[in-house]
C-alpha cells in the first residue's frame, strides 16, 4: 500500500503580520469613518465647484481669488436657502407626522387594529423631531462641519494636492493610472453633483405645484420629502408618494387617486425626460447595483451612507473600469 501523503500547510510570519495590520486598518478606518465622510463630501464639492474656479482662473484671476469668490457665493446660496426653508419644514413635518395616526384611523380603522399600528404611529411624532435633531446636529457639529469646509476650500485651492499625493505614494506607472481614475471620477461626481441638485430641484417644484393644484394639505413637508427622496434612486420616489396619497384618501377617494395621479405623472417625466437628460450619462449605475450600494451603505453609515452610496460607487467603479481596461489599453499602444 502506497502510504498516504501528508501535505503541510504553512504559513509565512510575514502574511501573519500583513494579515494583522490588514485588519487594524479596517477597524482603524472605521473608527474614524466620520472624517472619511467629511473628507470625500469635501471632495464632491471640490468636484462641482472646480470648473467656475478654472472658468474665473482663465478669466487672469489668481487661484486664490477665484476659488474665495467660487466658494464664498456657493456658502451664501446653500445656508441661505437652508435658513429660509428650514423653519417652515420644520413645523409643516411635525404636523403631517401628529396627522398620520387619525389619517390611518379614517382610511382603514380594521387595519389599525389587527396590525395593532397604534403603537408605531404614537411614536412618529417623536421619530419626526429626532431626525430633524439628527438633521440639525450635523450642522452644529462645528468638528464635522467646518472640517468638511475646510477641506472642500483646501481642495479647491490646492490644484495638484492629489496629484501630489498620488506621486509620493505610487510609482510612475501606478500613479499614471491612479490618476486617470482621479480625473474621471472627478468629473463623474461632478456631473452627479449638478445633475442630483437640478432633479432634486425640478421634482420638488412640480411636486410642490401638483399638491397646491390638487389640494392636498401639507405641500412644501410633502414637495421637499420628494425632492431629498430623489437623492435615493429607484426607492425615493415610490416612498415619497406614500403620505401624499394617505392624505388625499382621508379627505375623499377622488382626492387619493388625484394625488396617485400626479405622483404618477411626474414619475413618468422623471424617467422618461428629466433622468435620461440630466443623470444617465453622470451615473448609468445598474439597478441592482444601486440597491446594493443604499443596502450597505445605510448599514455602515446610517443616513449619510445612504446619501453617500451612489457617488462613493461611482468612484469605485471607475477605479474598477479602469484596472481592468488597463491592459487593454497598454496592448493598443504597442
Amino acid at each position: 500500500m502506497k502510504e498516504k501523503d501528508n501535505y503541510k500547510i504553512e504559513i509565512s510570519s510575514r502574511t501573519i503580520i500583513f494579515t494583522v495590520f490588514f485588519l487594524l486598518l479596517l477597524k482603524f478606518l472605521w473608527m474614524i469613518q466620520d472624517v472619511l465622510f467629511s473628507i470625500f463630501i469635501a471632495f464632491i464639492i471640490m468636484s462641482a465647484l472646480k470648473p467656475y474656479v478654472s472658468f474665473l482662473e482663465k478669466s487672469k484671476l489668481p487661484r486664490f481669488l477665484s476659488a474665495l469668490i467660487v466658494y464664498l457665493l456657493f456658502l451664501t446660496f446653500f445656508f441661505s436657502v437652508l435658513f429660509i426653508a428650514l423653519p417652515p419644514l420644520v413645523i409643516e413635518s411635525t404636523l403631517l407626522f401628529k396627522a398620520l395616526p387619525s389619517v390611518m384611523q379614517r382610511i382603514a380603522p380594521n387595519a389599525m387594529t389587527l396590525l395593532n399600528l397604534d403603537s408605531v404611529f404614537q411614536y412618529l411624532p417623536n421619530i419626526a423631531n429626532q431626525f430633524f435633531d439628527i438633521v440639525g446636529g450635523i450642522f452644529s457639529n462645528a468638528v464635522f462641519l467646518i472640517s468638511t469646509l475646510f477641506f472642500s476650500f483646501y481642495f479647491l485651492l490646492e490644484e495638484n494636492v492629489f496629484r501630489k499625493i498620488i506621486s509620493r505614494f505610487f510609482s510612475e506607472e501606478k500613479g499614471r493610472m491612479a490618476l486617470i481614475v482621479f480625473d474621471k471620477a472627478e468629473k463623474r461626481l461632478n456631473g452627479w453633483f449638478w445633475g442630483e441638485m437640478t432633479l432634486m430641484t425640478v421634482v420638488g417644484l412640480f411636486t410642490f405645484i401638483g399638491l397646491n393644484l390638487v389640494g392636498i394639505r401639507y405641500p412644501l413637508a410633502l414637495a421637499v420629502l420628494a425632492g431629498l427622496l430623489e437623492a435615493v434612486p429607484n426607492l425615493g420616489p415610490t416612498l415619497s408618494s406614500i403620505p401624499a396619497i394617505l392624505l388625499g384618501f382621508a379627505v375623499s377617494p377622488f382626492l387619493g387617486f388625484a394625488a396617485m395621479a400626479l405622483y404618477f405623472i411626474i414619475q413618468q417625466l422623471e424617467n422618461n425626460l428629466i433622468v435620461p437628460v440630466v443623470m444617465k450619462k453622470a451615473v448609468g449605475l445598474n439597478p441592482i447595483i444601486t440597491l446594493l450600494a443604499l443596502l450597505i451603505g445605510g448599514k455602515i453609515g446610517g443616513v449619510l451612507g445612504i446619501l453617500l452610496a451612489i457617488p462613493i460607487t461611482l468612484v469605485l467603479e471607475t477605479a474598477i473600469m479602469e484596472i481592468i481596461n488597463a491592459p487593454k489599453a497598454a496592448e493598443n499602444l504597442r
